[in-house]
């Protein structure tokens, strides 16, 4: 069993929909996150970025496309629009602007679920990284944020586990210090340099052989880091 479940951030301003979503999302094995407004919902994606975001089009204080447009200057995740607007320029634009599907009201819940997975899904392979990625005895499961060596569970904190998953998606490639502390702390944390290297440092004593000469997360001095495995 694992502690660590895909936080879905749900923007609306309609409680009934929260009343019967949030369960469902809870069922199917996410942690589900409230906002009833634009202004809420981009605070909270900026606090501390979710697996998948929901967002209603018809929200009190900004119209949702604009939230929409807001919210991709600095989330990358999937985001699914739910509204009852079924003029298709409508799903067209709120594609064109970064929408990853359209969800028209009303709804199923499994209809929801099954565009929830597949947008999580596509959005990982977007990123050039395997849904379920291993290194030796060490594997990492992208989508279930599940870490096991040799089928043992390795317990990290949500923090740690975020953080890993930044350094895995960009396999290969340098991380810089800004976009691993924007993804995990959020914009305002984009300079705490110094607290990012306590959190590399945590998560190499959990998944290095040899904290003391790391081979999976190597430092690129003054730049970020790298996951090699």
């Amino acid at each position: 069993m694992t502690d660590y479940r895909p936080r879905i951030l749900v923007i609306d301003d309609e409680p009934q929909i929260h009343r019967f979503l949030s369960p469902a999302l809870d069922a199917a094995g996410y942690e589900p996150v409230r906002a009833d407004t634009a202004a809420q919902g981009l605070k909270e994606i900026a606090r501390k970025a979710p697996d998948a975001v929901v967002l209603d089009l018809g929200l009190p204080d900004l119209d949702g496309k604009e939230a929409l447009v807001k919210a991709r200057a600095f989330y990358a995740g999937p985001i699914l629009i739910l509204s009852a607007r079924d003029k298709e320029t409508e799903k067209i634009d709120a594609l064109d602007l970064g929408a990853d599907d359209y969800v028209e009201k009303p709804f199923g819940v499994g209809e929801l679920l099954a565009r929830l997975r597949v947008a999580l899904r596509h959005r990982l392979r977007d990123e050039g990284a395997e849904p379920i990625v291993t290194t030796g005895d060490l594997t990492v499961d992208l989508v279930k944020r599940l870490v096991t060596r040799a089928g043992e569970v390795i317990r990290l904190s949500p923090r740690e586990y975020d953080l890993l998953a930044q350094l895995v998606r960009g396999a290969g490639k340098v991380v810089t210090h800004k976009q691993l502390l924007t993804a995990v702390w959020g914009p305002a944390h984009e300079h705490d340099v110094q607290y990012l290297r306590v959190f590399v440092g945590q998560l190499r004593q959990k998944i290095e052989p040899d904290p003391a000469l790391p081979t999976l997360i190597l430092t690129e001095p003054g730049v970020g880091y790298r996951w090699m495995g």
